[in-house]
């Protein structure tokens, strides 16, 4: 490298700012960094309310993260304390019953801004090239949230709780020869109980944290490719775009606000009702309850374990359900990025939704006759959109040619 070469790197490494920020700055780029990541940030003109629901489902993790940590001060993980700790929780700590209630109808409204985001990533296109990266990271912290929930839900340590990790935990029995030793090594135990207790707790506590490091690389491989937007298409110009703050952020914060109201009215007035009232019952491995449940937010893979009869093909099914999703990048062989452009794959993608609405309803009914069908109908279509679908549309269909964004918005405005 010659001098002038040398000489014009550091340049670019010099602070735009004098003072004490520049100080601070030239040693410790952060605020540059903030600035051009996330006011300066060129997006699409195009976005909608859609496009906000990544940001409200950040809120979401870090009211979840601070509302955890002052759970936590008053817990107690042990099968003998648990139950008792979270009932002192509610009556004798400080607006206890509050940031309790705050806690886990959090975690419900976490699931719906992440179910409509991902909804936005499969009907828009987000998941296509060079944006996969993105895709998967996402997938891959809805994984980690759903295992993140599911030990979360079981440390009130009520019926439905220890019933709900029973299951669940039973599930690592099926995977042949190893199953079993999986299964007491999570439990630290041949059942659930104390030992299972402490594990589950920290094992909350360090998932979470988990998906704050994807929340990263997520943001990381998002700002390196660029955000998608309705039409699908690039943005042509700088005139087709808009800088991150203030115009998305004030949007957002519309949107986070309509949001967190709605979740307010259930917080005050309903605070229960996304739970299940068998878990202000203390925890009896004597007495099953009449039908175990999880959280409403797992009942479509809880539909599609039930759907198979064989315990090892049910399980292999639930993961693979999530799993196989990763692979839509690759399997979608259309050109054309969004519904909007697509006639016959927009209507597998609503049919996709609606399966899944389906299937969160009959999750939560016994295993009859009936459900069970049902659960098996859309098990089948679950996979066959991703498997057969989404390679053969894009053969069959003849989309039309996708607006500029600029064209969409005069089309808007028409």
């Amino acid at each position: 490298m010659s001098s002038d070469q040398l000489q014009g790197y550091k340049k670019t490494l010099n602070s735009p700012y004098t003072g004490i920020k520049g100080w601070i700055d030239s040693r410790l780029p952060l605020i540059r960094m903030m600035e051009a990541e996330y006011l300066k940030f060129p997006v699409p003109k195009s976005l909608n309310y859609f496009w906000s629901f990544g940001g409200i489902a950040m809120f979401c993790l870090i009211g979840l993260i601070l509302t955890g940590i002052f759970l936590g001060f008053h817990y107690k993980p042990s099968a003998e304390d648990a139950f008792d700790s979270v009932e002192r929780i509610m009556r004798d700590v400080s607006f206890g019953w509050l940031i309790r209630y705050l806690h886990a109808n959090l975690v419900s409204f976490f699931f719906i801004a992440t179910f409509i985001h991902i909804f936005r990533a499969l009907y828009f296109g987000s998941y296509k090239a060079p944006r996969e990266l993105v895709y998967i990271f996402g997938l891959t912290m809805f994984m980690l949230m759903m295992a993140t929930a599911f030990l979360g839900y079981t440390l009130p340590w009520g019926q439905m709780s220890y019933w709900g990790a029973t299951v669940i935990t039973n599930l690592f029995s099926a995977i042949p020869v190893v199953g079993d030793a999986i299964l007491q090594l999570l439990l630290g135990d041949f059942t659930v109980g104390d030992s299972a207790v402490n594990r589950f707790y920290v094992l909350h506590w360090l998932l979470a944290f988990a998906i704050v490091g994807l929340v990263v690389f997520h943001v990381i491989t998002l700002h390196m490719t660029g955000s998608n937007n309705p039409t699908g298409s690039e943005p042509q110009s700088w005139d087709e775009t808009v800088s991150f703050h203030p115009y998305v952020t004030i949007k957002d914060l519309n949107a986070a606000l309509f949001f967190f109201i709605i979740m307010a009215f259930i917080l005050f007035y309903y605070p229960n009702i996304l739970g299940h009232s068998d878990n202000y019952i203390k925890a009896n491995p004597m007495i099953t309850p009449a039908h175990i449940v999880p959280e409403w937010y797992f009942l479509p893979f809880y539909a599609i374990l039930r759907a198979i009869p064989d315990k090892l093909g049910g399980v292999i099914a639930m993961f693979s359900s999530i799993l196989a999703l990763g692979l839509l990048p690759w399997l979608d062989t259309s050109k054309v990025r969004s519904c909007l452009f697509r006639p016959i794959w927009r209507y597998c993608v609503l049919l996709f939704a609606v399966n899944f609405l389906v299937l969160m309803y009959v999750g939560g009914k016994p295993a009859e006759d009936i459900y069970v069908l049902i659960s098996r109908i859309g098990t089948a279509y679950w996979f066959l959109f991703i498997f057969v679908l989404a390679p053969l549309v894009g053969f069959l269909e003849t989309p039309r040619q996708p607006l500029t964004i600029t064209n969409y918005l005069q089309s808007k405005k028409a």
